[in-house]
């Protein structure tokens, strides 16, 4: 048997491992708190699975609290563990499906980026969590404001906000509520949702209600003003990037040209680009080209991107 058909099949093996270990239907209750008359037959694969992710553990050790700041930060709901041990297995798939189609040393280079990859897709979709509390910040000052008028305590308006409003408002806000209620103070417990979420309009609204708290008054008005000003901001945010959208949209059909390009050659002629797959100098070229490609791309992401 070849050596590409056996890492086909041990790919194979881990991606079957991998959807057993992401499966949300499986019990993630430890053994000892489960009714003992209760027959709970996971199987010979999902016990295999557990195994590794429990290997995987062990091996990020304290690197664990570190990934699992960041997979809550991007929302991703999963153990580091699991989330490590899932990288390692899509690593290992395209590496086998490079190495099927002749790229021995390529499919190292695949193998080994995984992690950059999965790095890149949690500050994505950090960023965008990011984005949508700031866009939600609006709604959510005047719903306090709202409650506040309508005779809410502070802590009664935060509880509400993590009723009516989506995410990532409601989680955000609800950690925020459950550590004031075990006796952290209201304002620090806000301060860190505003340095976890890089807001700085919110840690205006911050500031608001720490000097309100201090010399008195009404809220609801200092909240009005904050949302107002926030909305003014927004408009003028929104304004900007719709003018530097031209230059985002030319950036990302410059990033993904190469891979498009590449794609159709594969299926048009696959015997074209066998020699950047086979020869080394193709591959040294290949890495060369994906380095100036990441070069290239965070050029054009300063260039396009406006901090206002």
């Amino acid at each position: 048997m070849s050596p590409a058909v056996v890492a086909f099949v041990v790919a194979l093996g881990m991606a079957v491992a991998a959807f057993v270990v992401a499966d949300p239907g499986r019990v993630r209750l430890p053994r000892s708190r489960r009714r003992p008359f209760e027959r709970h037959d996971d199987g010979v694969l999902a016990e295999a699975a557990e195994a590794a992710t429990t290997l995987m553990g062990r091996l990020i050790g304290r690197r664990g609290h570190t990934l699992a700041m960041v997979l809550d930060l991007a929302g991703v709901k999963s153990r580091p563990q699991d989330f490590a041990f899932l990288t390692a297995v899509c690593g290992v798939v395209a590496g086998a499906l490079v190495l099927l189609l002749g790229g021995g040393w390529l499919a190292l280079v695949v193998v080994a980026s995984a992690p950059l990859v999965a790095a890149l897709v949690l500050r994505f979709r950090t960023e965008r969590r990011r984005k949508q509390f700031g866009q939600q910040l609006d709604g959510t000052l005047q719903l306090m404001a709202s409650n506040l008028r309508a005779g809410y305590s502070t802590m009664q308006a935060l509880a509400s906000v993590t009723r009516d409003s989506e995410e990532p408002t409601a989680t955000e806000f609800a950690r925020a509520v459950n550590e004031a209620r075990v006796g952290r103070p209201v304002v620090t417990s806000l301060e860190v949702v505003a340095d976890r979420m890089k807001s700085e309009d919110f840690g205006w609204a911050v500031q608001a209600i720490a000097i309100n708290r201090e010399v008195g008054g009404s809220l609801a008005e200092v909240l009005d003003g904050v949302a107002a000003t926030i909305r003014e901001r927004g408009q003028i945010r929104r304004h900007v990037e719709g003018l530097s959208a031209e230059g985002k949209l030319s950036a990302m059909i410059l990033m993904f040209l190469p891979f498009g390009v590449g794609a159709l050659m594969l299926l048009t002629n696959p015997g074209y680009l066998a020699p950047l797959l086979t020869s080394p100098i193709g591959i040294g070229m290949m890495v060369v080209g994906v380095v100036l490609l990441i070069i290239g791309g965070l050029w054009m992401k300063k260039t396009v991107e406006v901090k206002f």
